[in-house]
């Protein structure tokens, strides 16, 4: 029997990559999730990719007897990916309370209910705990700065939550990814982004502009200290990404792990503007976009992007897709959903 990792958020757009890459890997996927910012329908979907519908629990993990019921009655669960998170920056400069509830209660809810068993235990992190960073490429050694959203000090909160966790409770094994910008869709364009509502991200917007869901891209400002002006981010495949979880699962099985708290840069090591990627997308799918250039927009931090040498040195991780292989297959993904909506 393989070993059985749980994915929280396991049908969201990076946990169900995930999901694809821990069967991949030889593991069994078990998911929680409550639907709140997916769909059901994903779960026929990996089925169509690997062959088999994982396990699926439906709940709130805010809701702690839930959580302890599930973990009582699957003691072979030995890893854990946690993604269950709100992570909408603009979102939750309007709802504080309901980010803070959510993103810290099921994290708490869950490292309670395995009150020191021992697990290993993978964060989902971001890069926006560094804020603007001083030097680039930013590493892991650079200082966490006062966060520019109530999301992205969930994540600077959480990460304390889990040190001080590890430093007194020696049976967790935790390793935080920060993530860069995870773009892109599976190859197969049978799973990919599926934002709800207006996208709060570039590419989804990129797609649905070329596809005729939405008028036009709105650049928010060009006069940045950049190449030409928009702002930079490293961009990374979201498959590249899902592997990055299973590398930081194996390391800890390994007993590889240097302390029972480590903490990972996952991108390129590379910048990417704004107008770089419109122009990526142009170049790989032959479709035209309308976009117009704009004022800045509050909160938006000019570049960053990440220095992957540890992760690629500790992990056994590097990323190795490009742009246009983000932006290819996020275009075929957008395709797919055209003609088989959620």
């Amino acid at each position: 029997m393989s070993t059985k990792i749980l994915v929280t958020g396991g049908t969201g757009f990076i946990g169900s990559h995930t999901v694809v890459e821990l069967y991949n890997a030889g593991y069994t996927p078990v998911i929680i999730d409550d639907l709140s910012n997916s769909s059901v329908k994903i779960l026929d979907q990996i089925e169509k990719i690997i062959g088999m519908k994982p396990e699926f629990h439906q709940f709130d993990l805010c809701d702690q007897n839930k959580v302890n019921d599930f973990v009582a009655a699957n003691p072979d669960i030995k890893g854990i990916i946690h993604f269950a998170a709100f992570k909408a920056v603009g979102e939750s400069v309007q709802k504080p309370l309901e980010y803070y509830r959510n993103n810290f209660f099921s994290l708490i809810n869950l490292l309670a209910a395995y009150k020191g068993k021992p697990i290993n235990f993978v964060f989902s992190s971001s890069c926006t705990v560094y804020g603007q960073p001083d030097v680039l490429p930013v590493t892991e050694a650079a200082p966490v700065k006062k966060a520019e959203s109530p999301y992205g000090n969930t994540k600077q909160i959480a990460e304390e939550i889990l040190a001080e966790t590890a430093a007194v409770s020696k049976n967790y094994n935790i390793v935080a990814l920060r993530y860069f910008n995870p773009v892109g869709a599976h190859e197969s364009a049978l799973i990919g982004e599926l934002p709800i509502g207006v996208p709060q991200n570039l590419v989804p917007f990129i797609t649905q502009t070329a596809i005729g869901k939405r008028d036009k891209i709105t650049v928010f400002g060009n006069d940045y200290d950049t190449a030409d002006g928009s702002c930079v981010r490293d961009y990374i495949h979201v498959v590249d990404l899902a592997n990055a979880h299973v590398a930081a699962i194996k390391r800890m099985e390994e007993g590889k792990s240097k302390a029972n708290y480590e903490v990972y840069n996952i991108g390129t090591g590379k910048g990417t503007t704004v107008l770089e990627v419109i122009h990526a997308f142009e170049d790989s799918t032959g479709e035209k976009l309308n976009y117009m250039i704009g004022p800045r927009r509050a909160g938006d931090i000019e570049k960053v992007y990440g220095d992957a040498t540890k992760s690629t040195k500790e992990l056994g991780w590097t990323a190795e897709l490009n742009i246009e292989d983000m932006m290819k297959s996020a275009w075929e993904w957008e395709k797919y959903i055209k003609n088989n909506p959620f």
